[in-house]
């Protein structure tokens, strides 16, 4: 049986990193993988996934409305298709993770979606949450705070490096405006606001 899984850390933990070698493993192996991302995050490009380390490939850009089943129906019907892998996974709909399942559990295609478990303000985003409830599997990957203790947070930073606290959801950035840190130091940082 084809699963799903959830790979979620904070910012800078190397998710990207995983997946792209994920999906190599498969190309070295002569298998085709699909490889999505949110069509918000452009940061390396339209369409492009890109590491902090600089490993970079192609991706699919996907809308908010698209449907995630469909395409990989489609295209599945085409060419197999051995793997489907999702960049920036929080960005998906509630919709789009269901249908995520549906590729696993009908398609019998494994899906391995990469992203944030919560927002700058320590809140779930609506994907993450979808697939903490769903995935088969949940794996953490860990990075660390400036302390060296393991950081789950994600603090946003304004252009004079202090913490912000209110703001949209969803605001794409980098190092330029996030930082990992541990549950202690994010709220001592948010404090100093």
């Amino acid at each position: 049986m084809s699963k799903v899984y959830f790979y979620y850390s904070a910012m800078n933990a190397g998710k990207s990193t995983v997946l792209l070698q994920s999906s190599y493993n498969y190309h070295e192996r002569g298998m085709r993988t699909l490889l999505f991302m949110p069509q918000i995050d452009t940061r390396a490009g339209f369409g492009r996934i890109q590491s902090r380390i600089g490993l970079t490939a192609d991706a699919i850009a996907l809308a908010e409305d698209a449907d995630l089943f469909a395409h990989v129906q489609a295209e599945h019907a085409a060419t197999p298709v051995a793997c489907v892998l999702i960049d920036e996974a929080q960005f998906l709909t509630r919709a789009q993770v269901r249908q995520a399942t549906d590729i696993a559990d009908r398609l019998r295609i494994p899906v391995l979606c990469y992203g944030l478990r919560t927002d700058f303000q320590a809140e779930l985003f609506p994907g993450s949450a979808e697939l903490l409830a769903l995935a088969d599997n949940l794996i953490e990957l860990k990075t660390i705070c400036h302390c060296g203790r393991k950081a789950t947070m994600n603090l946003r930073v304004g252009a004079d490096g202090r913490a912000v606290k209110v703001g949209a959801q969803v605001e794409i950035g980098g190092n330029d405006r996030y930082m990992a840190m541990c549950r202690r130091h994010f709220k001592e940082a948010l404090a100093a606001v």
